[in-house]
């Protein structure tokens, strides 16, 4: 009841169940921006991103209710977590594990990789089938061996943050920080689906009587490829500046230059024309349909 009351999304699902969700402050804007995983039926689990751990933290702490009737730990120390992902993560995995790996898209288990308890978490922020897999910090570079060399055949690399960005722009994935934070509504920010109005939660009541959004996250595909907008540079059409870049960069998939803004809700629609001056030149885009990759999400449910 207590995370019903802070999430935007429904989090009171089955065990076993993840939920994505923002966390409201009293304006609607999002302070938060996580996935709730119900381990049982009165323990969940939060992740949330590298550097916002403590920000979320001290929110949800700063909410629990006096009489000890929640309890909120930080448990990040505890766990090492491994994210496997791409179209042939479940022919690497599979052989390490001693059940079969049926369970789908945003559904967690425990399960032992190789001998390496894990909790197995089916979410991406990369746009591909796979898992985030969450061990005991001492059995960290056990499973790292564990997976690399199951990998071996399969032609595994090792990514790091600028692949993961390039990626998860080409979905659409947000980032808080920079693509939302508590001046953005998540109805601004595109993420409507992860609301649930007919629901009580804090910031609901700011939300609703909002109504439309006067500006949209939009994506954008820059007309020059070799042009890489990397956050704030401004927006423009026809001189007039409608907005800033919050994120950018290229994505290597779809080979195009991809940039997020937001603009006045009149300048979102897909297909329309605009500039991003880039070290002082303007170079044309245009307003695409997200996400750019995989757009019915096949790949992450396969």
């Amino acid at each position: 009841s207590f995370l019903e009351r802070l999430c935007a999304n429904r989090v009171a699902r089955d065990v076993g169940a993840i939920t994505y969700t923002q966390m409201l402050n009293v304006r609607g804007g999002i302070e938060c921006d996580f996935t709730v995983t119900r381990l049982r039926e009165e323990r969940f689990r939060i992740v949330t991103g590298t550097a916002f751990g403590r920000h979320d933290l001290a929110w949800i702490a700063s909410h629990a209710p006096d009489d000890g009737s929640v309890a909120v730990d930080d448990v990040t120390s505890r766990y090492a977590c491994l994210g496997l992902w791409g179209p042939r993560a479940r022919d690497i995995l599979q052989p390490l594990v001693t059940e079969p790996l049926d369970f789908g898209y945003m559904r967690a288990r425990e399960l032992a990789v190789g001998p390496v308890p894990c909790l197995a978490l089916r979410v991406t922020y990369v746009g591909e089938l796979g898992w985030e897999l969450y061990c005991p910090i001492e059995y960290g570079l056990r499973l790292w061996d564990v997976l690399w060399a199951a990998g071996r055949e399969h032609g595994l690399v090792a990514g790091g943050y600028r692949a993961i960005d390039s990626m998860r722009l080409e979905k659409g994935y947000r980032v808080w920080g920079a693509d939302i934070g508590p001046e953005d509504t998540p109805y601004e920010a595109g993420l409507g689906f992860a609301v649930k109005p007919d629901k009580d939660f804090l910031g609901r009541d700011a939300l609703l009587a909002a109504g439309e959004p006067g500006r949209r996250l939009v994506c954008l595909v820059l007309s020059d490829p070799g042009a890489v907008a990397l956050g704030s540079e401004p927006v423009l059409s026809e001189g007039q500046s409608l907005g800033r870049v919050t994120s950018g960069g290229f994505g290597y998939t779809v080979e195009r230059s991809i940039a997020y803004a937001y603009l006045p809700a009149e300048h979102a629609a897909v297909g329309t024309q605009v500039e991003v001056e880039i070290f002082g030149e303007r170079v044309g885009a245009e307003v695409a349909a997200e996400p750019l990759y995989d757009p019915d999400g096949s790949r992450i449910r396969a």
